[in-house]
């Protein structure tokens, strides 16, 4: 009798255990899910021609369908185009990457304002993550690269916080791409996660120190492997970061530790905070000028 008192027992705390780590995983996935924000506006409203704006459907990963425009310039410009796919940062959308376009298509580039999972008018998932941004990224290019008057071997990133952070993750795996221009990078995530933590006024190390492990576990990914401070080293393609030097998110010197990180990116610090939208409008010109250099070239292509 006590033995199966005590084995009854040992099944009740088993199951507790699990209910605990059950309710814990979900917490963590809720965490996890971007808020999803609605387009306020499309390049349309920009005044862009009509026939130069295409709402177009991408297949991602696991089935899901990514939304995005693509924008190309006037037929009168030379193809095949160089082409620039845009990714937005976590709890935005491809709407709010709206002021880069104008400048780029000026100068000849097409390009493609990607929503990733989670967020715009993309589908669904049971959570996001930088990894599934770097997919999404991974997925835009190979619809661009199938496009007729687009030149696959030139095509460049532009990233917005964790989808920058994203974009230099695809580039340290692929090498297929010409440049990045990361714009408000942070350095690390584990730093993102544990400023987060001390927000939400969760102990570190005790909770905090699993919060961090499960969340590799669920992401499917080291923190040390795809944090910035890594894969900026690994990517062998031109990188221009550009930070606000008022970024109360992601402080500059993440900026400044990137570029240290890497001899030969280039940093350009600008007044603004983390958002960057308003603050980019000075500095468009260095950004074309610096796709415009790597991009416009015709190149091997490489794996």
């Amino acid at each position: 009798m006590l033995s199966k008192t005590i084995m009854l027992a040992a099944v009740a705390a088993a199951a507790g255990l699990w209910g605990l780590r059950w309710l814990a995983h979900q917490a963590m996935l809720r965490a996890l899910r971007a808020p999803r924000v609605l387009h306020a506006q499309g390049p349309l409203d920009l005044g862009l021609p009509a026939d130069s704006v295409r709402e177009v459907a991408i297949d991602g990963m696991r089935g899901k369908r990514l939304f995005a425009w693509l924008v190309t310039p006037d037929e009168a410009v030379a193809r095949p185009l160089p082409a620039v796919l845009v990714m937005h940062g976590w709890g935005s959308n491809a709407a709010m990457m709206l002021p880069v376009v104008a400048p780029l298509r000026e100068a000849g580039f097409a390009v493609l304002l990607l929503d990733a999972r989670c967020h715009g008018r993309s589908d669904d998932e049971d959570f996001a993550s930088m990894p599934r941004f770097a997919e999404d990224i991974a997925a835009g290019l190979g619809f661009l690269r199938a496009q007729s008057g687009i030149a696959a071997d030139r095509v460049g990133l532009i990233g917005h916080s964790v989808g920058a952070a994203a974009a230099l993750l695809h580039a340290s795996r692929r090498h297929d791409v010409r440049a990045v221009v990361s714009l408000s990078a942070f350095a690390h995530p584990r730093e993102i996660m544990r400023g987060w933590m001390a927000e939400k006024h969760v102990p570190y190390p005790l909770i905090g120190w699993y919060v961090l492990r499960h969340v590799e576990h669920v992401i499917g990914a080291s923190f040390d492997d795809i944090a910035p401070l890594a894969t900026i080293m690994r990517a062998e393609c031109p990188v221009l970061l550009v930070h606000g030097r008022q970024d109360t998110t992601v402080p500059f010197s993440d900026a400044e530790r990137l570029a240290a990180a890497a001899p030969g990116v280039i940093l350009l610090p600008v007044d603004g905070d983390h958002d960057l939208r308003d603050a980019l409008s000075p500095h468009t010109g260095t950004l074309v000028a610096f796709l415009a250099g790597t991009c416009r070239e015709p190149g091997r292509e490489s794996g």
